[in-house]
């Protein structure tokens, strides 16, 4: 190179091992309070941390642009944002690069669940059922509770997806949380749960935006919702009268990747270990409702804090971690017989 540079932790992030300059790193996520979090703790920290330029930018989710961009041979996206159920399809796809576990030196404090092939994982969420305390006499307790409309009368939000309703509706018929899986394994599982889909469907409001919810909660229009328990804690702290029902939620990750072909994998991984070190994660979940990957965070969180994780401990017999593994396998399948079904 033509410039004298000592090798500092700035300068040595801008080169690349062809030694020329690093190019811009691209971040993709989900929008909304998500990036402005993202942006807060993450982006900006990292920049004047590493001198490395980050862009972020936001998408709908959507794995096709991911396929479209590996497949010409031109990606553009560096690091992005997906769902449990895109991590596992989109690796056994090749659309996303396998991660140098040696470069995310904070993995010996990553949770469990958190460390896969292709993806880091990023933070906890979980999808629960919420309802409006200053609509309804009695406080539901379960999803026996969410089938019931003779006690509890009114419509039913929930998302138009098999993914959690499947498993939701085993467990309002009896099914312990721990069998729900291995109920939804068999074919008399899968019959079962949709034959208690049919009970509710009359009172089914679906929603697919994870603003809607809320809203329909606010505004009357259903008496209880799923809901992302996200979305719930931010309307709550905003003044809603809303409650989450935690018995029977289902927990869940969002993941880092890297695209299959991305010309700066290593700028990625120091981004993305960055963003899963204790203190970074303290950052973004003071401003964005989730739980932690590092399990260092939780000591550095305040009861009030604490009580809103879904993967707090005290939610431990509460909430069921959604098994990736069993979407990967039969998703593709579950998906089609759902929307055939909700269409009818």
């Amino acid at each position: 190179m033509s410039f004298n540079c000592k090798l500092t932790a700035t300068c040595a992030a801008m080169i690349m091992t062809s030694g020329a300059w690093a190019a811009q790193l691209t971040v993709i996520n989900y929008g909304g309070a998500l990036a402005d979090a993202q942006q807060a703790a993450f982006v900006e920290p990292f920049k004047k941390e590493t001198g490395i330029d980050v862009v972020a930018s936001s998408y709908s989710g959507e794995q096709a642009k991911v396929k479209a961009m590996v497949d010409a041979g031109q990606v553009t996206w560096d690091v992005v944002e997906v769902e449990s159920s895109d991590l596992g399809r989109g690796c056994a796809d090749g659309l996303y690069e396998h991660i140098d576990w040696s470069a995310i030196t904070n993995k010996p404090q990553l949770a469990k669940g958190t460390v896969t092939r292709c993806g880091v994982g990023l933070f906890a969420w979980a999808t629960a059922f919420a309802y409006n305390r200053n609509l309804l006499k009695t406080a539901p307790q379960g999803w026996k509770d969410f089938w019931d409309v003779a006690r509890f009368p009114g419509k039913r939000g929930m998302r138009k997806s098999a993914r959690g309703n499947l498993e939701f509706a085993l467990m309002a018929d009896g099914v312990a949380p721990a069998d729900v899986y291995k109920t939804l394994s068999t074919k008399a599982g899968v019959d079962r749960a949709f034959k208690k889909l049919d009970e509710l469907r009359p009172n089914i409001q679906w929603w697919d935006a994870g603003a809607q919810p809320a809203q329909f909660l606010v505004s009357g229009d259903v008496a209880m919702s799923t809901t992302f328990s996200g979305r719930v804690i931010t309307a709550q702290r905003a003044g809603q009268p809303l409650n989450i029902v935690w018995n029977g939620a289902i927990g869940d990750y969002d993941y880092w990747v890297i695209p299959k072909g991305s010309p700066n994998k290593k700028a990625a991984e120091q981004f993305i270990n960055y963003t899963v070190g204790a203190q970074p994660q303290f950052e973004f979940l003071s401003r964005l409702a989730g739980g932690p990957v590092n399990t260092a965070t939780v000591a550095k969180m305040s009861p009030e804090q604490l009580k809103t994780l879904p993967n707090a401990p005290e939610h431990a017999n509460e909430v069921l971690l959604q098994n990736s593994e069993f979407w990967d396998e039969h998703g593709d399948d579950l998906d089609q017989r759902f929307a055939a079904w909700a269409s009818r």
